[in-house]
């Protein structure tokens, strides 16, 4: 498997710091997870993916806590099923 780099803050371009900077000012954090430093390698698309997401966390028909929730929720209850591979062939895997 290939490893990407991680692009820490203190390695980051200014393209990159600022959108680091936005993330963490936005979310009230103080550091940035390992999802956007990995994406870091494409500045572009971290800033396409940050702005999306962005956009998507804004209050709707979901408050941002809520939108926030499921996101966890998705997050830990799909973790289990990509931590490993599955022990059987998948259905038309032709294995």
């Amino acid at each position: 498997m290939a490893a990407i780099r991680l692009i820490e803050y203190e390695d980051a371009s200014p393209e990159v710091r600022a959108v680091y900077d936005d993330i963490m000012t936005t979310r009230k954090v103080d550091a940035v997870n390992n999802f956007w430093k990995a994406i870091a390698n494409d500045p572009a698309t971290l800033r396409r993916t940050w702005e999306s997401l962005k956009q998507i966390m804004q209050p709707g028909a979901l408050d941002p806590l809520t939108k926030e929730l499921l996101y966890i929720a998705v997050s830990v209850s799909t973790a289990a099923d990509t931590a490993s591979p599955p022990t059987e062939p998948l259905p038309g895997s032709g294995a």
